[in-house]
This record gives C-alpha cells, sequence and structure tokens, in this order.
C-alpha cells in the first residue's frame, strides 16, 4: 500500500553513499526507510550503518543481495562496477537506482536493461540532475512554449579533480565525458526530447593514463539545432548551461548538474534545497533526494523505468560517450571484448 515507505539497501559505503542516505532522511520517514548497507568490508559497511543510523550492515554484496526486506539497491560503487553489481541485484529480484555512467559502453548497458527485462524489475541510471526541481521547471517551460523554438543548447561541467584516481586512472573507469560530460549531453537530450544527433564532433586532450582530460562534443541534430557540450577535470569551468529559443532564453547560471537558480529571460527563480543531518561531501547533494523521489513514485505505479530518465535515454548518452571517446583515442578494458 501507498502508506509503506520505500525500503533501500545501499551498495558501497563511498562518498556518494554518504551524500544520497544523508539526502534520502530529508525525505519523509515513512516514505523513505534505508534498512541495509553492504560493502565488500564489513567494518566499512559497519562504520556507515552506525553514521547513518542503518539497522544492518553487510560485508559483501552478496548478502544484500539476499536480504529479502529490500526494495530498491542505490549502487555507488566505481564504473567499472556498474555492470556486475548491477546484475548481481536485479538477478537477486531487486530493483535498482545504479549511479551515472550507467555502464562503460553500450554493450554493457544494453545487458544492464535487458536484466531488467528478464527479471521484471526497475532499473534507472541516476542521472540525479533530471529530477531537480529547476529541471521539471526547465521542461515545462519548453512544453509551454516558453523561448520558442530551441536552437542551441550549451553546456559546460569542469572542476579540478584529476588527482582523484578514479577520475583520472582508466582502470577504474576514469574520464571527464564518462563523469561529467554526462550532466552537459543530458540536458541536451532532455531538450531535444531523447532525439539521435545527425552527427558528433568530439575534440580535446586526454592525461597520459589514457582517459580524457578535457573535451568539446558538438552534436548537430535535426533541422541545424546544436548542442555545445563541454567536460573537464583539469579546470573549474563555469559549469552553465543556456537554452537559446526563437523567443528567448533559459539560463542555468551555474551548477547546471544540480541547479537550485533558474533564469528565463533575465528573471531568476530560486529552488533552495533542504539541510541535511550530515555534512556532504559534494556540491548540492541534498539534491539527490530528488532521485530517490522519483524511484518512489515509479515503484508505486508499477513502473519499470522512469519517463523522465528512460532507458532509451541512457542508451542515447552511451552511444554518444563511446563515440566521443572513439574519436579522442580513449579506450577502456571493457571496450575491449
Amino acid at each position: 500500500s501507498p502508506s509503506m515507505a520505500t525500503r533501500w539497501g545501499i551498495c558501497s559505503v563511498g562518498n556518494i553513499s554518504h551524500d544520497f542516505s544523508a539526502a534520502l532522511r530529508t525525505l519523509a520517514p515513512e516514505d523513505h526507510k534505508i534498512v541495509a548497507v553492504a560493502s565488500r568490508d564489513r567494518q566499512h559497511a559497519e562504520e556507515f550503518a552506525k553514521r547513518h543510523k542503518v539497522p544492518r550492515a553487510y560485508g559483501s554484496y552478496q548478502e544484500l543481495a539476499e536480504d529479502p526486506d529490500i526494495d530498491v539497491v542505490y549502487i555507488g560503487t566505481i564504473h567499472p562496477q556498474h555492470l556486475s553489481t548491477g546484475k548481481l541485484f536485479m538477478n537477486s529480484k531487486k530493483n535498482v537506482l545504479i549511479e551515472k555512467p550507467l555502464g562503460m559502453n553500450l554493450r554493457q548497458v544494453q545487458e544492464l536493461i535487458t536484466t531488467a527485462q528478464e527479471n521484471n524489475v526497475f532499473l534507472m541510471e541516476a542521472v540525479w540532475a533530471r529530477f531537480f526541481p529547476a529541471y521539471a521547471e526547465v521542461r515545462r517551460l519548453l512544453k509551454q512554449g516558453e523561448v520558442g523554438d530551441v536552437q542551441m543548447v550549451r553546456a559546460e561541467f569542469g572542476l579540478p579533480v584529476s588527482h582523484v584516481p578514479r577520475m583520472s586512472e582508466n582502470k577504474l573507469g576514469g574520464g571527464g565525458l564518462v563523469d561529467l560530460g554526462v550532466y552537459p549531453l543530458q540536458l541536451a537530450f532532455m531538450v531535444f526530447n531523447g532525439e539521435k544527433p545527425e552527427s558528433i564532433l568530439a575534440s580535446g586532450h586526454c592525461l597520459d593514463t589514457g582517459v580524457d582530460d578535457t573535451a568539446v562534443v558538438v552534436l548537430k541534430f535535426s533541422g541545424n539545432r546544436l548542442a555545445v557540450c563541454t567536460c573537464s577535470i583539469s579546470m573549474k569551468l563555469v559549469s552553465d548551461a543556456v537554452i537559446v529559443g526563437t523567443k528567448g532564453t533559459i539560463k542555468l547560471p551555474h551548477h547546471m548538474w544540480c541547479p537550485t537558480e533558474l533564469e528565463v529571460n533575465g528573471k531568476t527563480m530560486h529552488f533552495p534545497l533542504p539541510e541535511t543531518d550530515l555534512p556532504l561531501n559534494y556540491d548540492h547533494s541534498a539534491g539527490l533526494r530528488y532521485e530517490g523521489e522519483e524511484v518512489r513514485h515509479c515503484l508505486l505505479k508499477g513502473l519499470k523505468e522512469s519517463p523522465e530518465m528512460p532507458w532509451a535515454h541512457s542508451v542515447l548518452l552511451t552511444e554518444t560517450l563511446d563515440e566521443a571517446r572513439r574519436q579522442m583515442g580513449v579506450i577502456y578494458d571493457q571496450d575491449k571484448l
């Protein structure tokens, strides 16, 4: 019944899982409950459970998969583990919310979608940006024709994070495109309604680890509509986004990946975030609550994918990342199979 709380399991106890758990606690406890947490190191799981007041801590992902009291598992593992952990939980008939990028390449994403279909479970890529109130307002404004016909999307996201191993090491699934480039690209695909671009042009440069450092991706859509998406793991960019239409402009002035304000034809709107009970690792990550709410709404409706971040958009995003990486010469072990 709708009065039952959505029971969450948390897989992996890194920074993002910490923030997600703290963000979930800003929602009504009768709606969301974290039941269990798993790490491959039991002590780490126990420390996390204590900090987040989670009743059960497991020293393996398998134990979490076998827990019968869980509706959905949030997967915050490093990128190369998304496929194996995603399959583990879905094959145990668990719904899953998997951090972006959903997979390392298109083959992995298709395998995850197939696994969801075979097990009749919910699967969503955790593109948290899409569930922010500011993004919902962007969709509403576009639908209403507030800025006319969109002709151009320009979006960027850059942070000086190349010193972080999971951002810069090839074996850990590093690189700007799959970690940060996802956000400008998903905005373009949201604005252009999941349309496949006619062409993709990627330019930039790589680190000597063989992952992309800075990339500019130009997407051309039908009707001469363009998207220019920039990402970098070595520079702090403005990280804003602009949607230009025949009748005006929508701006996400900064934090385009987790916006708390919007400028529509020069008029600013504010969307403040709630306070959390623990300090957070990432900017604005109390906003991870919104994807948690989306998962609950989808589960209550019996949906297997989210209408706002459907599997088709994850496929499109991954195809684009794969092609951009191909043009830049970024190859992961998962591409060699």
